[in-house]
């Protein structure tokens, strides 16, 4: 169980930087998430840990010990792919004993340790089933299996739950979850999905289209206090509304064209906030409350007429045209079946936030 160390790590493909100058430190023993869009990166630094790429510049550290121009086969470090990479030949006994076997173990320990393992992801009675009898998330299982039996000190995995349903997904983020607190091996996770990110994780990286990372925290810090409109906007639904900070008595309100002065909470440590400056104001749709009737205790008031309504299920979303033609994006959570109160199309409501609960940024 150790933790990894990108210590000034660059990696460019045909004169094409991909990432540049990466300092990122993956706690040991932790469920860590990589997210970003597709060309962020991600995926390149996954390959630079198992050593399928070497780096331009830099080192890469697994513990204390530096990994960066050590073979493959030396590594303890271990992948799941996007398409499982299974010897369809085989069967899941022999898919998963595979690694044993080429160290040369002892057929009675191989045979203990590939029940045990399999066991551990409840495939105990598929061992002698032909990988095409199993279902996707019963292959995804016996990949991770045959990752996890020779014991790695970090468990790489490339997007591996992209090729299943949504439904079977879900099921297998719990599994993945469940897993790993058990094992408690360093897993490290590359995705595009939010949510996923999201569920697994407990800490992650956010990586921008240009190969940087913007933000690094665990789910809840990213979620509830981004540090730029991408990471806001990447990580969940928001609303971003573009402002200019106003001195107002001995504190400061944000102005939106054409809408007014808004409470707005300022905190110490964001230094950039002077009077005058162009900021912007991440506003989660969850966060807003909407009502066809006034009420009161809210720091903020907007007024607008409903453009759009999306039936989530547990949630409704309703898209609210502002006076200044801004759209802005609420969620209600469906708590009745027969609420007492009904929003409908073109109709005019309120929308109340708290200063708090906006995160003020500068870009």
């Amino acid at each position: 169980m150790r933790g990894i160390r990108f210590e000034g790590v660059t990696k460019s493909f045909n004169d094409e930087i991909i990432i540049e100058n990466i300092n990122l430190i993956i706690p040991s023993g932790q469920f860590f998430a990589l997210l970003g869009p597709s060309g962020s990166g991600k995926t390149t630094l996954l390959r630079l840990i198992a050593g399928f790429e070497t780096p331009d510049s830099g080192r890469i550290y697994v513990g204390d010990q530096d990994i960066t121009d050590m073979p493959i086969n030396e590594r303890r470090v271990n992948t799941v792919f996007q398409n499982y990479a299974l010897f369809p030949h085989m069967n899941v006994f022999d898919n998963v004993a595979y690694g044993l076997k080429i160290r040369g173990m002892d057929r009675d320990i191989i045979e203990q340790r590939v029940i045990k393992i399999l066991r551990t992801v409840h495939l105990e009675k598929q061992i002698y089933k032909s990988i095409h009898q199993l279902s996707g998330g019963q292959q995804q299982r016996v990949a991770l299996a045959r990752a996890i039996i020779n014991e790695p000190d970090v468990l790489l995995l490339d997007e591996p739950l992209a090729a299943l349903d949504l439904k079977l997904r879900e099921h297998m983020l719990l599994e993945l979850i469940e897993l790993q607190s058990t094992l408690k091996t360093t897993f490290v996770y590359v995705t595009h999905d939010q949510l996923e990110a999201l569920t697994v994780a407990d800490y992650m990286a956010i990586m921008n289209h240009e190969g940087e990372i913007e933000q690094v925290g665990t789910p809840k810090e990213i979620y509830e206090f981004p540090v730029s409109s991408f990471v806001a906007r990447f990580v969940g639904t928001t609303n971003i509304i573009k402002g200019i900070l106003r001195a107002v008595g001995d504190g400061q309100k944000i102005e939106f064209e054409g809408l007014g002065l808004f409470e707005v909470a300022v905190p110490r440590d964001k230094t950039w906030t002077r009077e005058n400056t162009l900021v912007f104001l991440s506003l989660r749709p969850e966060k807003i409350e909407i009502s066809k009737v006034p009420m009161q205790g809210f720091s903020n008031m907007l007024v607008g007429t409903v453009a759009s309504i999306v039936y989530h299920g547990r949630s409704t979303q309703y898209n609210v045209r502002l006076k200044n033609g801004t759209l802005l994006h609420v969620f209600e959570q469906n708590e009745e079946h027969f609420p007492q109160e009904v929003i409908d199309y073109d109709d005019q409501v309120y929308l109340y936030w708290q200063k708090e609960n906006a995160v003020l940024l500068e870009r």
